[in-house]
């Protein structure tokens, strides 16, 4: 792989800025959010009253823990745009999730916010060692995902030439890539194992494409899968996090020179970690949930918004502002299965560490009897797709499931290809408990 480090000339001045001068931007731009969200959002200014808290409260950067929290299901109550706290003359853009468990959260933007995102999305694929004039490959989905748009404004802001592809047609982006050989491509990590799949089938080597960068976000993903790809397509693959409540993709982002975790932009975003069960705030390097507060929105500003995501904050190396670590699960995918938490990653780094599997999986929860019961699909890699091959794996990968977390897992290896396939983001687990 290529030595991708990026002159410090080319970053940002408040990106390796004292911690000093960080935090205190981050004082004066807090106070100006919550402010803006107590003065123009009338769910903010109750839930403050009623809690018995005040803009004028906010002194130090600690005094944000006063304030309560923000949840998804308050998006969804106010739904479509009670949380807009511009008019919507002002909102240039809305993106919305896809709904499917109830009604969808609704995000918009102004014109100053859909600025502040291409920069910071252009800072996040500079982090990843792509430069000026160099091309991306876009396959996350565009429409209401922020993904699609996220990347292609970033890129574009960036200087970049953008292959706008948007994901599914697997075999055309393959084509695509081999055809105009982008420097770099954006997609979920799962669906880059799709494209994986691609090469492969059509007899490519994948080595040999123009790839060497791969930005990948919006699940997810294992130290395991980052060895898998970079391994095969001789590329560096660096995580990207975001979610739409806060922006969409480019909220952190790893550097390619340490790829040991996300930097936090804190330029724009607040993070705290908390004790899911209590809400307690935590010090740096513990682990608990993710939550954010938002320091420049303009149409959607989030005070102290609870991720769900399981995570722990650590110092800043490349840059000044600190790293998230990968995310190990989110607390809302959390797994109890007879009184033992799992998470979806724990069995993906189980799959992973297997011989003779391929890197699908999808977790079934089902009942046996009165107990919850755990089924793991996966699939034979095609060079140890016979019987004994199968067996074997199975026998293995059951193996280090109880070893991990203590219960015991049927485990059925398929063919190649029969497990199902994301065109974005995956769908690990099928719970059928509540249907039998």
């Amino acid at each position: 792989m290529k030595d991708l480090t990026p002159n410090t000339d080319d970053l940002d001045p408040i990106e390796i800025a004292s911690v000093d001068e960080i935090r205190a931007l981050q004082l004066e731009r807090l106070k100006w959010s919550v402010r803006h969200a107590y003065d123009n959002v009338p769910m903010y200014k109750a839930r403050f009253d009623d809690a018995g808290v005040h803009p004028d409260d906010l002194r130090q950067l600690s005094d944000l823990s006063k304030f309560p929290f923000t949840l998804k299901n308050d998006l969804r109550d106010n739904y479509p745009f009670g949380l807009f706290a511009v008019p919507k003359s002002e909102v240039v853009r809305i993106h919305a999730s896809s709904g499917t468990t109830g009604k969808p959260t609704v995000v918009g933007y102004t014109r100053g916010d859909i600025d502040n995102w291409a920069d910071l999305v252009a800072r996040s694929i500079r982090a990843s060692g792509i430069r000026k004039g160099e091309m991306v490959h876009v396959a996350y989905g565009y429409g209401l995902f922020t993904g699609g748009l996220g990347a292609h404004y970033g890129a574009e802001r960036l200087g970049c030439t953008v292959i706008p592809m948007s994901g599914g047609q697997t075999e055309r982006q393959v084509s695509l890539i081999q055809d105009f050989k982008p420097d770099g491509i954006m997609v979920t990590p799962s669906y880059m194992l799709n494209i994986l799949e691609q090469f492969l089938k059509q007899g490519l080597d994948p080595r040999a494409c123009s790839l060497k960068v791969g930005i990948f976000g919006a699940e997810p993903w294992t130290d395991a899968m980052r060895s898998q790809v970079e391994d095969a397509f001789d590329m560096h693959a660096v995580d990207i996090y975001g979610l739409s409540e806060i922006m969409g993709p480019g909220v952190a982002n790893e550097c390619v020179e340490t790829k040991d975790g996300p930097v936090i932009w804190e330029d724009h975003f607040l993070p705290e970690i908390i004790d899911p069960d209590t809400g307690e705030v935590l010090p740096d390097g513990e682990e608990g949930e993710l939550v954010f507060t938002t320091l420049t929105k303009e149409a959607l500003p989030m005070i102290r918004y609870r991720t769900r995501d399981l995570t722990r904050l650590l110092p800043g190396t490349a840059r000044s502002m600190r790293r998230m670590a990968k995310i190990t699960g989110r607390s809302d995918d959390m797994i109890i299965l007879r009184g033992v938490n799992v998470f979806p990653s724990q069995i993906e780094e189980q799959v992973m560490a297997t011989g003779g599997l391929a890197p699908h999986y999808q977790i079934e929860l089902y009942k046996s009897g009165r107990m919850d019961a755990m089924r793991v699909h996966v699939e034979a890699s095609p060079d140890a797709s016979g019987e004994m091959a199968k067996t074997a794996a199975a026998r293995m990968l059951n193996k280090r499931i109880k070893d991990m977390v203590g219960v015991s897992t049927e485990i059925i290896v398929g063919e190649p290809g029969e497990v199902e396939r994301s065109q974005g983001k995956a769908r690990r687990v099928v719970d059928k408990r509540d249907r039998e």
